[in-house]
């Protein structure tokens, strides 16, 4: 969304001394905006003053950065000192830029003012009406991103690479040991010894270095997607068609709540930009190496399909060179290691609620395990990703046996050798040198397929998935649960259809409010801190994510009810234009405990009386809350159990559901009233052989 700089004070002092920092009381300069601690102590900061000085804020102003930390606000700055800054232009050299490690090296103005801009936007996060950043406020994992963008609409980094002292942003540029957390007027200070200067290369310029071997680790899976004509795709950036509508001031920025009774100020906001993003796991060279005995470089493309053919790998798929059709097997075998979200390495897995884990305290290990399922490129085909405390790490398709009986505690109680997974190596050093403006590329230590036995896996267990893991929209674009509670990040709307199709996997009518809510901070129930909402006379339809394989299955629609809610039809089927109707109206402000439901609360030790409940409530088309998600205000007690009866699942249909295609749920309001909230959070695919199964009745995690 659009940001306005504030009013901005005097053009800041210009007084200077020679006199050394003193360590002993760098913490706290009340009378010192970042402006005047830069231009105190010339020796350290003059070249980042100068450049400061001469960036302006943006296209739009003219007031300049220098200006602009003048003024009052909550600005974090990585400020380089002369030393890095002379390092950067001796890097610059090596790479042909400029003739010698001078400013006056360059002969092309644009390219100076560009090179400027990259050393003093990169450098300033502004939190706006958040607090700014000091060290114990930084992410606590390694490789987490900070929640707020810095000027160049980019999220930097921190590493933490053992020593206590030691800290990286953006994974190798350290933090002055002695000159950091700087506390000032208008935020913090924090000096750098290296410039920071993000890739601004996407996913396949990066992968085009792999294939003319100007990078080493990834060339086989780099010539993979170039023969599979994924290139293309993995270029893109951003959609200029949406950038070009919202700057024209055609996509609705602010929109009124209209009934959304809990936003902050009573407003939603539009997304500034629509950005592409992609996510690939991939065997390193070195696994290649070792399965085909070669150098990398020397296995081809026919190499890497006998080897995949030879597994038994996708046996409808059709091994021949026309690499970059949906049928053949190499196509199919790469698309499935691709996302089309680009996923930071802290946001694989989200932990939030989940049953002996509370994301309030900084200190806590893992509790039980948590799943997340997406829809890979290619061919619609879902992959899990997986963390636990016992997996110590992310999986991919891993299936381990869980503790889920009533009296259980959700963990894992082992793992049989051939459902570990793929390892995610997302805490890898060296993830920078794979890592593009647009996506990341994970290593992974084990063949990522989905072959008969994953689908199998996968079918024989119960899939829960968070609704805005259907829509790469909201990840791509720091949408989806970031860590801030401020009314722009909290409350966030898409266009309607006659704006713009935002959202590719989401069609909404004319005169609609979609919201997405980042209820982070809010200690609700949701699955994980997030949930949908829409008012108007709201027609929704949601394109679904695919099953694993051919069978029957519970379609299940997680609810929060109350009374702002809604009444909504519901329709299933697999052609958007004529979904035959499921069921009879949902209504969206029924609690649980009432006579449609069955709801009533479980009594302790008594699992035969609770399982009746449960039966009855299921005969009645409905399920309890998840055992697994607690909710935080109402003291940490599980939705199962939550005290105002309002977490129910409902089961919208019982029928044969097809992999090879794809299905939709549209969601219709049957009220005139259109402050009647429509409310989503997710859905769950339950097949038959779990809720049907007479020996193991499905657990209630």
């Amino acid at each position: 969304m659009k940001r306005f700089i504030g009013v901005l004070l005097a053009v800041c002092c210009l007084w200077s001394c020679t006199e050394e920092i003193d360590t002993s009381a760098r913490y706290v300069f009340k009378d010192e905006t970042i402006c005047s601690y830069l231009q105190k102590y010339p020796e350290h900061y003059s070249e980042y003053s100068e450049m400061c000085k001469k960036v302006r804020v943006s296209k739009r102003s003219e007031s300049t950065v220098m200006q602009l930390l003048s003024a009052r606000g909550h600005y974090t700055v990585f400020a380089p000192s002369n030393d890095a800054i002379h390092a950067y232009l001796e890097s610059l050299v090596e790479e042909d830029v400029i003739a010698s490690p001078s400013w006056d090296a360059f002969t092309d103005s644009l390219v100076l003012d560009s090179i400027r801009k990259v050393i003093v936007y990169n450098s300033i996060i502004d939190s706006h009406d958040e607090a700014a950043y000091d060290i114990s406020s930084f992410p606590q994992e390694s490789n987490s991103l900070f929640a707020h963008t810095n000027m160049k609409d980019i999220k930097l980094s921190v590493l933490y690479p053992g020593n206590p002292d030691s800290i990286y942003i953006n994974y190798n540029c350290p933090v002055n040991v002695r000159n950091r957390d700087i506390r000032l007027l208008n935020g913090y200070l924090h000096q750098m010894e290296k410039v920071i200067a993000p890739s601004e290369q996407s996913m396949a310029g990066m992968l085009n270095e792999y294939v003319l071997g100007l990078r080493t680790g990834f060339g086989v899976m780099a010539r993979l997607c170039e023969a599979c004509g994924l290139m293309d795709t993995l270029s893109k950036l951003r959609d200029e068609v949406y950038e070009s509508l919202y700057e024209n001031g055609l996509i609705e920025e602010q929109t009124p709540a209209n009934g959304l009774a809990d936003m902050t100020g009573g407003y939603s906001y539009a997304p500034e930009h629509r950005k592409y993003g992609f996510t690939i796991f991939a065997e390193p060279d070195s696994w290649w190496e070792e399965q085909l005995g070669k150098p990398a470089s020397a296995i081809t493309l026919d190499d890497v399909q006998d080897w995949v053919s030879a597994q038994g790998y996708y046996p409808d798929a059709v091994a021949n060179s026309e690499y970059d059709t949906p049928s053949n097997l190499l196509y199919q075998w790469t698309t499935y290691h691709v996302l089309p979200f680009k996923m930071s390495p802290d946001r694989l897995v989200f932990h939030f609620n989940e049953f002996g884990y509370d994301y309030r305290d900084r200190s806590m290990t893992l509790g039980m395990a948590v799943t997340e399922m997406y829809t890979t490129l290619g061919k619609r085909r879902l992959v899990k990703i997986y963390e636990s405390a016992e997996s110590n790490g992310v999986y991919l398709n891993r299936f381990p046996k869980l503790d889920t009986r009533r009296s259980g505690n959700g963990h894992e109680i082992g793992c049989d050798p051939d459902k570990v997974g793929c390892r995610v190596y997302k805490d890898d050093p060296t993830l920078q040198n794979h890592q593009a403006v647009n996506g990341y590329l994970y290593s992974i230590d084990a063949p990522l397929v989905y072959s008969d036995a994953v689908r199998e896996n996968m079918g024989r267990s119960r899939m829960r998935t968070d609704c805005m893991s259907w829509f790469p929209e909201a990840m791509n674009n720091d949408i989806c649960r970031v860590p801030l509670s401020d009314a722009p990040h909290q409350w966030v709307h898409f266009p309607d259809d006659t704006q713009y199709r935002y959202i590719e996997n989401l069609s909404i009518n004319e005169g609609s409010t979609f919201v997405y809510y980042n209820a982070y901070g809010k200690n609700y129930g949701s699955l994980r801190a997030d949930e949908v909402k829409c008012v108007g006379r709201w027609s929704l339809i949601f394109k679904l994510p695919p099953v694993p394989r051919l069978g029957v299955y519970e379609v299940r629609y997680r609810v929060l009810t109350n009374s702002d809610r809604g009444v909504a039809q519901l329709y299933f089927g697999d052609d958007p234009e004529h979904l035959p109707v499921t069921g009879i109206p949902l209504d969206l402000t029924q609690g649980g405990a009432n006579s449609i439901t069955g709801w009533s609360e479980d009594i302790p030790g008594d699992d035969e009386y609770n399982a009746e409940v449960d039966k009855q409530m299921r005969n009645n088309g409905f399920m309890k809350g998840e055992q697994s998600i607690r909710i935080f205000k109402q003291g940490g007690s599980p939705a199962r159990d939550n005290v105002n009866r309002n977490i129910i699942r409902r089961i919208l249909t019982r029928q044969t559901l097809d992999p090879d295609k794809t299905y939709y749920l549209k969601i219709k309001s049957v009220l005139d009233r259109t402050t009647a909230e429509f409310y989503m959070d997710g859905i769950e695919y339950c097949p038959k052989e779990v809720y049907d199964n007479p020996n193991e009745p499905e657990d209630i995690w």
